[in-house]
């Protein structure tokens, strides 16, 4: 396992990090609920689990977890972002995935017991609920129904790494850049064919996602520009021609 980075001072092992959210147990099962790993499970055990979930709100750039720690809990995302990193001994960092409102993260580690593989980090301001693995466990054992999405959700999370040893191995940096803006814009497309990515991601984090420096980034975006590809506002990239960048990420 890398070196990991230096924690932030109010870090320490043991410590409940963030402020507490406003979500009441009846909200904790609605999100629960929503999820592909505990869509199936009766309400009524839900409501069980939800006295077992605790609530945080994390700031920007703030640490739920680092590479390295004890897995012993799981996230699920309410609202904002996180990003899934990681490190090298030498401090470079690559972003695996970014995660939205409904998804989870820390099913691995909830499996086998073993430490962290990734950091977890928050992208924007984000809410979470976070379920212990002993309370995941339990409700597995309930309904072993559940084990089906939690093997589909690592099927999952083996194909996107896949993916991504394949890309870095076959595609240049613009067909990278290109793959990771369409999955980027997937949720954000207009009636006029162009999509909006407006996630508060910086060049720096696009970089960290496709495996390159800032300064290379930005020189791809600005050809990108140039050709009528992408246009640009701040953190705000709005995709002009997808079938043009669809066309820089074959193999």
């Amino acid at each position: 396992m890398g070196l990991r980075p230096v924690r932030p001072a109010p870090y320490r092992r043991g410590m409940q990090i963030g402020r507490r959210g406003q979500l009441d147990s009846s909200a904790i099962v609605d999100v629960l609920g929503s999820t592909p790993m505990f869509g199936v499970v009766p309400r009524e055990s839900l409501r069980r689990m939800a006295l077992a979930c605790t609530t945080r709100t994390f700031g920007r750039g703030q640490y739920l977890w680092y590479q390295g720690d004890e897995g012993d809990r799981l996230l699920i995302v309410v609202s904002g972002a996180l990003k899934i990193v990681v490190q090298s001994e030498r401090g470079d960092e690559i972003v695996l995935v970014t995660l939205g409102p409904g998804e989870t993260t820390g099913e691995l580690a909830l499996l086998d017991g073993a430490p962290r593989s990734a950091s977890v980090v928050a992208a924007e301001p984000t809410t979470v609920v976070m379920l212990t693995r002993t309370a995941v466990l339990e409700v597995l054992a309930e309904n072993p129904h559940v084990l089906d999405a939690v093997l589909r959700n690592l099927g999952q999370i083996v194909r996107r790494l896949t993916d991504q040893v394949a890309d870095l191995t076959f595609l240049d940096l613009t067909g990278r850049l290109a793959k990771l803006l369409l999955r980027l814009g997937e949720d954000g497309p207009r009636p006029d064919g162009t999509a909006v990515i407006d996630l508060g991601i910086t060049q720096s984090d696009l970089a960290a996602m496709v495996g390159a420096s800032r300064p290379a980034v930005n020189r791809v975006l600005q050809r990108m520009v140039a050709r009528g590809m992408i246009t640009i506002d701040g953190q705000v990239i709005v995709l002009r021609d997808r079938a043009g960048l669809r066309g820089r990420t074959d193999y």
